[in-house]
Order: structure tokens, then C-alpha cells, then sequence
């Protein structure tokens, strides 16, 4: 028997649906043109979490690094804990269109879809 416990992998810390790869590589190579999107937790709605989003010209010390489908993108250290195994996603509607997100770790959602609870 071995004192060596065998360990199952991690989930990728974020992935890309392939509209959602497509839209980045789109904002890349036009307006964001040496940007890069970061993605961070912060306080805001009636469940308490809301994703945020902004384009950066350098990563920030802490910042990781998440690559998928030829796409970079950064994620604020301190939301890795709520975003683990999350997929980005990019939704088109009749009236709107943007990046969403499909989290395993949450639990709810208020009602407008503005913010989130794990």
C-alpha cells in the first residue's frame, strides 16, 4: 500500500464556448488590440457577487493566466475560488448580446440575473 494518495485533476480553472473564443479573438484584433480581458468577482446586487469584466493593457502581479481555443485571458487571483470550472459563453438575442457565464459554484441567482450567490 502506498503512503502516496492519488490525486484526481483539477478542473480548468475557466474554459471558452467557441462563440465566446470567436467574440475575444474578434475584440483582439480590432478595437482591443493589445489587450487583454480580465475578469474579476466584486460586491454588487441583490445575491452579493457580480462578475466584472475590463479590457487591460498588462496583467496585474497576481493575476493567472487562462488560455483556451488560442484565446488569453486574465482572471483576478481572488475570484479564482468563486470561478473554478466555470465556461464563458457568448450569447447573441434579438435585443443584446454578450459574454455570460456558466458557474458550477453557484447556487443562485437573484432575480434580474445581475448578480450571483456560492
Amino acid at each position: 500500500m502506498s503512503d502516496v494518495a492519488t490525486r484526481r485533476p483539477l478542473p480548468a480553472l475557466m474554459t471558452l464556448s467557441d462563440l465566446a473564443a470567436r467574440r475575444l479573438k474578434a475584440l483582439y484584433a480590432g478595437s482591443h488590440q493589445g489587450q487583454l480581458l480580465r475578469i474579476s468577482v466584486g460586491t454588487r446586487g441583490c445575491s452579493g457577487l457580480s462578475y466584472e469584466m475590463n479590457f487591460v493593457t498588462a496583467p496585474e502581479p497576481t493575476d493567472e493566466r487562462v488560455e483556451d481555443q488560442g484565446v488569453t485571458l486574465l482572471v483576478d487571483r481572488k475570484a479564482t475560488l468563486f470561478l473554478t470550472g466555470t465556461v464563458m459563453d457568448y450569447e447573441v438575442k434579438d435585443l443584446e448580446s454578450g459574454f455570460t457565464f456558466r458557474n458550477p459554484n453557484e447556487k443562485g441567482r437573484c432575480g434580474c440575473g445581475e448578480s450571483f450567490h456560492v
